[in-house]
């Protein structure tokens, strides 16, 4: 049968594919709209398989708090390429998981896949439909959700690339936003230095004994034990929330900080996009190119 200009174009809506992929479809199922969409979702399906182990060190970072300011979320969705992440289509994918993760429950990230958005696709079956469109792999790496009974949550995105969550003990959203921005400038390893591991602890030792091996030499144990003591102590001050020095007033620590706010942070997660990816090197015509080729 003759393939009509308005059937490309409801199959283009209903799918988001390109129109000569579309008019293909239509072609090979002599005009069986339905099944033409079967068929592009499961070749969809198979192009997301391929596509599956490519490197996706680009992406955005989404956060989000209640309307009762009790639970806070914040996702990670990466993708191939920065052209891609600034597109409509995956930021808006991005704002989806968000959403969806923030409603649903989730510990884990099969159950995090499984969530379903707002057109009744879960997250992956989307994702998956959104590598066949775009062309890119596209993952949902991490989600994190705090969720509180007397306590308040914040959040602070930078740009899209840094994202922070912080829960603290109790509602203060001021308090919360300047220890959110702190974090994602500061990058403390966690809150305290009684959550940091002796193991760590003996390391740093290790490294300031070996690097002041001959400063050392023919000192008493006391006056050596004080020097590591104080090294110790700075390295924990920079790597911890609570000894860092406040970006906003560094004539105070965030812990002096917390004193006089009559509060305290509970737990708080810092995500940046592309971290612990090892990351391939494109120049942006590679990626216009990357684009072209699919």
């Amino acid at each position: 049968m003759s393939i009509s200009a308005a059937m490309v174009k409801e199959l283009r809506e209903r799918t988001g594919s390109g129109m000569m992929e579309c008019k293909k479809a239509l072609v090979e199922t002599n005009g069986d709209m339905e099944l033409a969409i079967e068929n592009m979702r499961k070749s969809g399906l198979a192009k997301a398989d391929k596509k599956s182990g490519r490197i996706a060190a680009e992406g955005v970072i989404g956060v989000k708090v209640s309307d009762d300011n009790k639970t806070v979320v914040m996702v990670d969705v990466n993708c191939e390429t920065d052209f891609v992440a600034k597109g409509d289509d995956f930021t808006g994918f991005a704002s989806e998981v968000v959403d969806a993760v923030l409603a649903g429950n989730a510990d884990s990230e099969e159950q995090v896949q499984a969530l379903a958005l707002s057109s009744g696709q879960t997250i992956d079956e989307t994702r998956r439909a959104l590598i066949a469109k775009i062309g890119e792999n596209i993952t949902v790496r991490r989600a994190q959700k705090f969720t509180t009974v007397d306590g308040g949550q914040a959040c602070y995105l930078h740009g899209s690339k840094i994202g922070v969550i912080v829960e603290l003990a109790k509602a203060d959203a001021e308090l919360g936003k300047d220890i959110a921005m702190h974090i994602a400038a500061s990058k403390p390893v966690c809150v305290s230095a009684d959550q940091v591991s002796p193991e760590i602890i003996e390391k740093e030792k290790e490294i300031f004994l070996a690097q002041q091996e001959e400063k050392i030499k023919g000192k008493p144990a006391d006056i050596v034990e004080k020097m590591v003591s104080g090294r110790v102590n700075k390295f924990l001050a920079e790597i911890t929330l609570q000894g860092q020095a406040f970006i906003k007033d560094d004539s105070k620590t965030i812990a002096q900080l917390l004193k006089e706010k009559g509060n305290e942070v509970v737990r708080f997660a810092r995500f940046e996009v592309g971290e612990g990816i090892e990351k391939k090197e494109e120049d942006f015509a590679a990626e216009v190119m990357a684009q072209v080729r699919g």
